[in-house]
């Protein structure tokens, strides 16, 4: 989702390039900068359901139903 993401951005540029203050069109720094900040995003907002969910027995919750 994020490479894709990304090759969006970049094709979509020219067209948002008004919209972009001090920073030019193709800017590796900024698409990884985003990237990373996307990717970080992700795995915080999965990590703690992601826990939770390794600590169950699966047995034991195979039973409870």
């Amino acid at each position: 989702g994020i490479a894709l993401g990304a090759a969006l951005a970049a094709g979509l540029t020219r067209l948002l390039s008004s919209l972009l203050f001090g920073v030019a069109p193709v800017d590796a720094a900024t698409f990884i900068a985003a990237a990373g900040l996307s990717a970080m995003a992700a795995f915080c907002a999965v990590y703690v359901p992601a826990r939770r969910a390794a600590a169950v027995d699966p047995v034991e919750m195979l039973r409870s139903d």
